[in-house]
């Protein structure tokens, strides 16, 4: 299984592997607070796409495509998660974006659970 959740919300022991899969170290995280098994920054949108979509709501339609487009590209890094969850069961995707409802984990998420 595979499920997101903000970097900021307080850590839980049954998250199973957590993987931060923002191209930005968090502000005011720690890397102890942040309890990280991996940080997959390449598998993040491309700093180009990242500043384009500026988390602004109109743009999430084409940030979404624009960002699975950039995934076909990184196949190693899916295959590296879906093994990640074969072997530990549980992977928690974490992102530190404030909107939790259009953010890149959400668009990993849904591809990774085709």
């Amino acid at each position: 299984m595979i499920q997101i959740k903000r970097i900021y919300d307080s850590f839980d022991m049954r998250e199973g592997a957590r993987v931060l899969v923002d191209r930005l170290w968090p502000r005011g995280v720690s890397k102890e607070k942040a309890r990280l098994d991996l940080w997959m920054k390449d598998i993040a949108p491309s700093n180009e796409l990242r500043t384009w979509y500026n988390h602004e709501p109109e743009k999430w339609k084409e940030f979404q495509k624009k960002y699975k487009k950039e995934l076909e590209e990184k196949t190693e890094l899916l295959k590296e998660l879906k093994q990640l969850e074969k072997e530990k069961n549980l992977v928690t995707l974490l992102y530190s974006a404030k909107d939790t409802e259009r953010n890149n984990a959400i668009v990993l998420l849904e591809l990774l659970r085709k």
